[in-house]
């Protein structure tokens, strides 16, 4: 996702001057036009790729953003190649609301989730009527609401799945949870304000909180897959030479140095798996 941004605010401006050629135009003049986040985890790993590319003639022209709906619909306009800064769900409940085409081209990193307390040990110390903070977009709520799940404390809608599930698909609540949607970006400056949080795991170490805070539940294996962040862009350059140079220099050893250096190693990296089935089932 977007693994750490959602509802970012005031966007940045998207590879001005660059026109409306269209993405294999880019390919052809061995240049891949790339959106990414702008945050240290995709960072880190396009300025390695750029290197690389560079040293087999290629030209990395990377754009970075702190918005979440400029790179996919730029990426669709062929304003640009390609772009970084998402998981599989947002990008399939993009498609679906824009009306697009955009497949993953590749995994670069895994993205779990967990519920972090500052006031509980345990979801078994929560009191009657504990808040819970969950994330506000749609394609990640559901993730809150499967782990609490998970540990018998809801019941939701049979058949439901975690990129589809919100508060409608909730059926029992025992314990009679008040559930309070915030912003992705808000999630760790509220923590302290509920009994319990949603947190991309990554995200709260880089702000500290897995030191400050206990981790109450973790996020099934099968539950995070949707989750995993991809490289996208058009059907048409996923079948070009560009595309599969780039994974070749985001997939490389040295990149899985940065990732084995960064916060401790803590991600994984699903790169031997081709995650168009997976996305195939989300759409």
């Amino acid at each position: 996702m977007l693994a750490y941004l959602a509802a970012a605010g005031a966007a940045a401006p998207i590879l001005g001057g660059c026109g409306s050629r269209s993405a294999s135009a880019g390919t052809d003049e061995r240049t891949i036009r790339l959106i990414s986040s702008q945050v240290k985890v995709y960072e880190e790993p396009v300025g390695i790729a750029g290197r690389l590319l560079s040293e087999k003639g290629w030209k990395l022209q990377p754009t970075f953003v702190n918005d979440i709906n400029q790179p996919n619909i730029a990426v669709a306009n062929g304003e640009a190649d390609a772009n970084c800064f998402q998981h599989m769900a947002y990008l399939a409940q993009f498609n679906r609301d824009k009306g697009l085409d955009l497949v993953p081209l590749f995994y670069i990193r895994n993205s779990p989730a967990v519920l972090y307390s500052r006031r509980h040990a345990a979801l078994a110390d929560l009191p009657d009527g504990a808040t819970i903070s969950i994330p506000v977009d749609p394609a990640n709520n559901g993730r809150a609401l499967f782990m609490l799940r998970a540990h018998g404390l809801l019941e939701l809608t049979d058949g439901v799945t975690v990129v589809n599930a919100s508060q409608q698909d909730i059926t029992a609540n025992p314990r009679n949870l008040v559930f309070v949607e915030v912003d992705q970006l808000s999630l760790s400056q509220t923590l302290a304000d509920v009994d319990a949080g949603f947190m991309f795991q990554s995200t709260a170490i880089d702000a500290g909180i897995d030191k400050e805070a206990t981790v109450v539940a973790e996020e099934q294996e099968a539950d995070e897959v949707p989750y995993r962040s991809v490289f996208a862009g058009t059907r048409e350059f996923a079948a070009s030479e560009g595309a599969r140079e780039l994974r070749a220099a985001v997939q490389s050893p040295e990149v899985r140095e940065f990732f084995a250096g960064y916060q401790d190693g803590f991600f994984q990296l699903p790169w031997d798996e081709d995650p168009l089935p997976a996305f195939e089932q989300l759409s």
